[in-house]
């Protein structure tokens, strides 16, 4: 399990704008002018569909790299809604693939896609463990994850119906 934490705390401009740290790298989640926001940057639900859609492209590039498909560009498009009825959030994820790609290629290739580590946590739900800090965590450049990684090379190993 991965213990690298992502740190966000808010930059004290506008009502909802923050500061995400992760793997060295630093951005911006904000919510629209709408909303009371600055809209400086992607929103949470932003975040989850692009952690969704970045997910889905690497994984299906690594799993046609290891099966020599000749995939030339992946693209992903991501939306989000919460069904009024079930009240359940909907991920719709669409799935360009281009190259020269057999029909069975492509099979395995979006199946390769739902096998995606974001993919099946979302699909799962997860736990959510909240506790109380005594102290703010140092936000200086921290050790590279790679959970992630680890996680897609074992989705590209599932046969293609687990």
């Amino acid at each position: 399990m991965s213990k690298h934490p992502v740190i966000i705390e808010d930059t004290g401009l506008g009502l909802f704008q923050v500061q995400v740290r992760a793997q060295g790298a630093s951005f911006l989640s904000d919510e629209p002018i709408s909303s009371g926001g600055l809209a400086s940057g992607p929103g949470p639900f932003d975040l989850l569909g692009a952690a969704l859609g970045a997910c889905t492209v690497m994984t299906v590039k690594l799993y046609a790299r290891r099966k020599s498909i000749a995939v030339t560009h992946v693209q992903v498009v991501v939306t989000h809604q919460r069904d009024p009825d079930s009240r359940r959030d909907v991920f719709e994820r669409s799935i360009f693939i281009d190259g020269a790609i057999t029909g069975e290629e492509m099979k395995l290739l979006l199946a390769a896609a739902d096998r995606c580590p974001v993919s099946k946590t979302l699909s799962a739900g997860s736990d959510i463990v909240t506790a109380r800090s005594q102290y703010a965590i140092p936000t200086a450049r921290r050790v590279e994850d790679e959970t992630h990684i680890r996680a897609m090379e074992q989705a590209c190993e599932e046969p293609a119906g687990g």
